[in-house]
């Protein structure tokens, strides 16, 4: 397992935040878990661009963080659920936030990214 090289400064309610929601998919994961995709191949369809090896890192982080819930049904084969937590289900209005300021300035947002990807194209092409 992963082990940070660097202790987390946890001075303010901002460090603490980006120490639980830091992750690629985190954010996604807990809004298609709210929107009841419980399972881990269900999440893996909602967001095929991560790897499953990554989701389940992040799923276990989340849990970790007592964001989420495991559920293991004793079946064959095993069946696993996640389940948000009274304490990740507070974070939905602030997630649900977050993405309707993304959705208003949508236009703006993917300007600036596709943007700053050509100038990073453009270094590398330089640097080669």
């Amino acid at each position: 397992m992963y082990v940070k090289k660097i202790a987390p400064s946890l001075n303010c309610g901002l460090d603490l935040i980006g120490e639980v929601l830091y992750g690629k998919w985190k954010i996604r994961i807990l809004w298609f878990i709210h929107e009841g995709h419980l399972r881990p191949s269900e999440l893996q369809r909602k967001i095929p661009d991560a790897r499953r090896r990554v989701l389940n890192v992040q799923l276990k982080e989340l849990e970790d963080h007592e964001l989420v819930t495991r559920t293991i049904y004793p079946v064959m084969p095993p069946k696993v659920e996640y389940h948000l937590t009274d304490f990740g289900k507070t974070l939905i209005p602030l997630i649900r936030s977050i993405g309707l300021w993304g959705d208003e300035h949508q236009e703006r947002l993917r300007r600036v990214i596709l943007k700053q990807n050509e100038m990073l194209s453009l270094e590398t092409e330089i640097s080669e």
